[in-house]
């Protein structure tokens, strides 16, 4: 955990913090050290981004959470779209 609140220029209490709002939950190791992705870094930079912007955690968590909804929905929705690549029809 130290070393996630160094890179993010973070304090470990906010860590703490995004796991207790359900934001990121971190996978632990067996001596119980907090592991986390590159994926939930990425959340937490958003989170503080947002934070010293002046927004209220709670409000932070739940933008990120909207955010990344909509990237997966226009993700989903290019794939449609561009319909099977591989499913070629022969005739």
């Amino acid at each position: 955990m130290g070393r996630a609140a160094e890179l993010l220029g973070v304090s470990a209490a906010f860590l703490r913090s995004l796991g207790a709002a359900k934001l990121i939950e971190p996978q632990r190791s067996e001596g119980g050290h907090r592991r986390y992705s590159r994926y939930q870094l990425r959340l937490a930079a958003r989170a503080r981004e947002l934070v010293n912007a002046g927004t209220a955690l709670e409000a932070a968590c739940r933008i990120i959470i909207l955010e990344d909804q909509l990237a997966e929905a226009l993700r989903i929705n290019a794939e449609l779209r561009a319909g099977p690549s591989d499913a070629k029809t022969t005739s």
